[in-house]
């Protein structure tokens, strides 16, 4: 990662600590969530990180916040209820604050969503009120995507998303099994990259998110 801003914003229930890293000719704006914070998810983990580069590489302005509870965020974890409504607190700021940056034919910068586990679960949440509220995201990318039933966690009612959402998870995942995900992708007939023999935390295949983002860009 190259040189970012560590930013407090004001939330429903306090501040809410964001990395943002600019970009020098932004095409968009990607917001990306990170896992689940009583298991050690912070918005440096390397899925995250990753993720970041990735929308990078393609001109976006990253922004990675921390949930309630992890870093400099305030607030208590709240199984994805809270952490819904501060996430939205983080694109309308950003909204706010890259009013003026707008593309080549004078629209508004696109928003581009990404999450990683518990952060794709808020993800999907965070996407439906959007469309609800008019802002729609552009394009959804989710890996690890916590659905179902989940050791150690809770079950997660995962929301639907639109039929062009980038889905890619481990075929390895013990954390959340590829069986979750595809329960979750059959009704909405979404297709899900397997990355073969991946854990849950992509060890030593981080590379391949890159490039399976990079083929997908749309």
């Amino acid at each position: 990662m190259s040189r970012h801003e560590r930013v407090l914003i004001d939330g429903p229930d306090g501040k809410i600590e964001v990395f943002v890293e600019e970009h020098e000719n932004p095409q968009g704006i990607a917001l990306i969530a990170h896992p689940h914070p009583l298991f050690g998810g912070t918005a440096d983990n390397k899925v995250v990180t990753t993720l970041a580069r990735a929308f990078r590489e393609r001109g976006c302005i990253t922004l990675r916040p921390s949930f309630r509870g992890v870093g400099g965020s305030e607030g208590e974890h709240d199984h994805g209820d809270a952490e819904t409504d501060d996430v939205l607190a983080v694109h309308d700021w950003a909204r706010a604050r890259y009013a003026g940056v707008l593309t080549p034919s004078g629209a508004a910068l696109p928003l581009y969503l990404a999450g990683f586990s518990f952060g794709a679960y808020v993800t999907t949440r965070l996407a439906k009120r959007l469309a609800a509220a008019g802002d729609p995201a552009r394009w959804l990318v989710l890996v690890g995507t916590a659905a179902g039933f989940v050791e150690g966690a809770r079950t997660y009612d995962t929301e639907a998303v639109t039929a062009d959402t980038l889905v890619i998870h481990g075929s390895a995942d013990q954390t959340v099994r590829l069986d979750n995900v595809l329960a979750w992708a059959q009704p909405l007939e979404i297709p899900v990259v397997v990355v073969p023999g991946a854990d849950h935390f992509f060890h030593r295949r981080l590379h391949l998110i890159r490039d399976i983002i990079q083929r997908a860009w749309h």
